[in-house]
């Protein structure tokens, strides 16, 4: 059965970040998750993670000037500096936390920028990342984000982002299947699955994500059964994990009976 990690950018959000790991832990979660840890110290997070019994199984790599609207900086020309010194420090608190996954995200594409020009930008920063964390036993993801929530993000569909890891090759780069995404900008959920997963212990997809569909708040809200996906990514033989990446509609512990439920299935 796959494993539900907690994603403590968006979870938890009455609690300081840091406090977060404890609260998730109290909940009953055994992984966390985050976009970007790098305002603690490594070693900070990795004793709290050994405190409180939880694995960090996901982190992405510094994306840029956030506040300023950059959502990842890997498929920008002129970027390539930032990106690769920023990859480095992502693989640097990965070791120390022991997180054996790092999401890379594409970016925002420039008005005036070729799409050929960015891609290959992309792939030329992926094959080198790839290569990086095969070095320190990471993996790298890659993620397609729905246009309607990022427009304007360079990866969109499922298809393209697939097409992109078998091109380069690498055995450690993946792609991260954001279920939320996948259904605002495609839907057909259960066929893309069981396409990605035709083989679940060699699969291209390495993480999912979810949210409900529209409003992004807890799985067993909105227009998708997840309780019938997850037992279709439990029966194509999926050993990764599941990151609870949506925003509690109150407070998070409240909003985590479909949580409970499964994991005492």
């Amino acid at each position: 059965m796959p494993g539900f990690a907690a994603n403590l950018t968006m979870m938890y959000p009455e609690h300081r970040f840091i406090d977060r790991y404890a609260a998730a832990a109290r909940d009953g979660f055994k992984a966390v998750e985050c976009l970007l840890p790098y305002d603690e110290p490594a070693a900070t997070l990795a004793a709290t993670l050994r405190e409180h019994g939880l694995r960090q199984v996901l982190i992405n790599s510094p994306s840029g000037d956030w506040k300023a609207g950059e959502r990842g900086i890997a498929s920008l020309p002129g970027r390539e500096r930032d990106f690769r010194n920023g990859f480095l420090q992502a693989v640097e608190y990965a070791l120390a936390m022991q997180c054996p996954q790092i999401h890379a995200m594409a970016g925002i594409a420039p008005k005036d920028a070729e799409r050929a020009q960015l891609l290959e930008v992309y792939k030329e920063n992926l094959a080198w990342a790839a290569e990086q964390a095969r070095m320190a036993g990471i993996r790298v993801l890659i993620e397609p984000i729905a246009q309607r929530n990022m427009p304007g993000f360079f990866l969109n569909r499922q298809e393209e982002a697939h097409a992109i890891v078998t091109e380069i090759g690498a055995s450690n780069l993946k792609v991260l299947m954001d279920l939320f995404h996948c259904q605002v900008e495609e839907g057909d959920l259960a066929i893309r699955i069981r396409k990605y997963l035709a083989d679940g212990k060699q699969t291209r997809v390495g993480h999912f994500q979810i949210a409900g569909v529209p409003e992004r708040h807890e799985p067993d809200t909105g227009e998708v059964r997840y309780s019938y996906l997850f037992d279709l990514i439990d029966q194509l033989g999926f050993e990764g994990w599941i990151g609870c990446e949506y925003i509690p509609a109150g407070a998070t512990s409240e909003g985590l009976g479909w949580f409970q439920s499964w994991r005492t299935a």
